[in-house]
């Protein structure tokens, strides 16, 4: 980890989305361009998105990691039969709980993602996970720690989807106007966290036991041409789509 102070923009969740205001959701969650919020059909691209690479089903119990203030696991309850949504900010969880928590189908838990995975009472109730625009942000060693548990603890979940992943290989494409500052690309706490090709995501998830398929979003959303996401599978399951 670079030593503070740092020569480039960093990011606290908790500490911004308290800047915002109490119903500025997207805001709150730095789900903007230029500092304004994406327009509503950009975040319908992404559900979309996600309830086709999770092949959602009104049968699933989903898990949704590093949720935020819940307002994209919202847009998704229509597709499944519960949701829980985790994440280690006590602001965000708070307006999740506030606005879009539906007990006991819909739930909102305060916690590290890593300290949950290892903890979940009952973890054999999910049977998919989702982590959206926040996966970039966890250091190498939470990042694989959080694909072996679930690997290891949630047996009856047999994919992630992983969304939003800045490509290491297309750097330039985000960084037209400087060049990144030393140690920038692989700072969890950086704006934007850890790039990562995609044979470096493909080989953490292969030690921790998923296979990994890429996709890219439509040429007409926002960060298409620096991003990427990846579903994940168990390697011993052999899957048609």
């Amino acid at each position: 980890m670079p030593s503070s102070p740092r020569n480039y923009p960093t990011v606290d969740y908790d500490t911004h989305a308290r800047t915002c205001a109490p119903d500025a959701f997207w805001a709150q969650v730095k789900r903007t361009v230029h500092g304004k919020p994406v327009p509503d059909s950009q975040i319908e691209l992404i559900v979309a998105e996600i309830k086709r690479q999770l092949a959602l089903s009104t049968q699933d119990n989903l898990l949704d990691l590093a949720c935020g203030n819940g307002a994209l696991s919202h847009l998704l309850i229509d597709s499944c039969a519960t949701l829980a949504g985790i994440d280690i900010s006590a602001y965000l969880i708070d307006v999740a709980k506030k606005h879009f928590a539906q007990a006991p189908r819909v739930t909102f838990i305060e916690n590290d993602v890593t300290m949950y995975l290892s903890t979940e009472p009952a973890p054999l109730r999910f049977t998919k996970v989702l982590c959206y625009g926040s996966f970039m942000y966890f250091p190498d060693d939470v990042a694989h720690a959080t694909l072996r548990l679930i690997g290891e603890r949630f047996s009856n979940v047999q994919s992630i989807f992983i969304g939003n992943l800045p490509d290491r290989d297309r750097v330039s494409a985000f960084y037209t106007q400087r060049d990144p500052m030393p140690n920038e690309l692989d700072d969890p706490q950086a704006q934007i966290g850890i790039w990562r090709t995609k044979e470096t995501f493909s080989a953490m998830a292969a030690t921790a036991g998923w296979r990994t398929s890429f996709s890219n979003m439509a040429d007409e959303f926002y960060s298409t041409h620096y991003r990427y996401d990846a579903l994940l599978h168990r390697r011993d399951i052999t899957v048609t789509r």
